[in-house]
């Protein structure tokens, strides 16, 4: 596996891998990789012949009050994941190869629609920030296709709303979220959690499992269910920052005629902010 730092390296490595006939994924990550990371990179070398992983912990995605500097840089660990996961090429880059002109004059992206409430209406610019870093590596890379873990739905609808909205001709696959034994999504962040909290963090999937049981078995009141689920995550000792359901494809709130659900919940556990979903299907 080979890195590379900028767009020029990159291109070339690419252009390279093109000119002799192969399919081009991009797997686009922040780095401090686990096991769900490692899980995208091995199906991109299932479905391409050359797969390109990029780090780049993204300044345009963070607000003001988020842990930026806190994240963590783990990039001589990550490239053995990589590389053990069947990545050809990593980018990472710089904050100022990716914004040579700073970033305040940085054009930016808005998808609209499925970036409003939820996660967009919690991180306000988050989404545009998403959208932005992405298209830059898709412009950067072009590939053939991109694969996105489904534990953030949100985003996932974010980048195909983009990839339809603008034409690009690049495959989105959404995968399934890797979760622990326990049931807790795989996430960087889970890190910063201390040991009690992380044996309080699985209500949040148990949760979710019991409200789409429930609704499977006829219950639509929403607003009565959401409401019972965030009393059940709070006892737990959780703070909720949102438990909502929605219509799968374009996110907009449930109601009783759909069948093709998606629950959402982002929650705090003490200043660690996880999220996860289930989307799930109704007759």
């Amino acid at each position: 596996m080979n890195t590379v730092k900028t767009v020029r390296e990159l291109r070339a490595a690419v252009a390279r891998a093109r000119s002799e006939g192969k399919r081009i994924a991009l797997v686009p990550t922040m780095g401090n990789l686990h096991a769900g990371h490692a899980a995208l990179v091995t199906k991109a070398s299932q479905r391409a012949d050359f797969v390109v992983a990029s780090i780049f912990v993204n300044p345009l995605q963070f607000g003001p009050s988020e842990d930026l500097d806190k994240y963590p840089r783990t990039l001589a660990a990550d490239q053995e994941k990589l590389l053990n996961a069947g990545c050809h090429l990593l980018f990472a880059p710089t904050v100022e190869e990716m914004y040579p002109d700073g970033m305040d004059g940085q054009t930016r992206l808005h998808v609209t629609g499925v970036s409003e409430g939820l996660c967009g209406g919690s991180r306000p610019g988050h989404f545009d920030g998403v959208a932005t870093v992405v298209c830059k590596l898709f412009n950067m890379v072009q590939p053939d296709m991109a694969l996105f873990g489904e534990k953030d739905f949100q985003q996932l609808a974010v980048i195909r709303k983009l990839v339809r909205d603008l034409n690009l001709p690049i495959q989105i696959f959404g995968e399934a979220t890797v979760r622990a034994e326990d049931g807790l999504a795989l996430s960087s962040r889970n890190g910063y959690l201390t040991e009690e909290q992380r044996a309080l963090a699985p209500v949040l999937q148990r949760t979710l499992k019991q409200l789409a049981e429930r609704i499977r078995q006829g219950e639509r009141d929403f607003p009565a269910l959401l409401s019972e689920g965030c009393q059940q995550i709070e006892a737990a000792g959780l703070r909720i920052d949102y438990l909502e359901a929605r219509e799968s494809a374009g996110l907009r709130p449930a109601t009783a005629q759909d069948h093709q659900l998606v629950i959402l919940v982002a929650a705090f556990l003490g200043t660690t902010r996880l999220i996860d979903n289930l989307a799930f299907h109704i007759d």
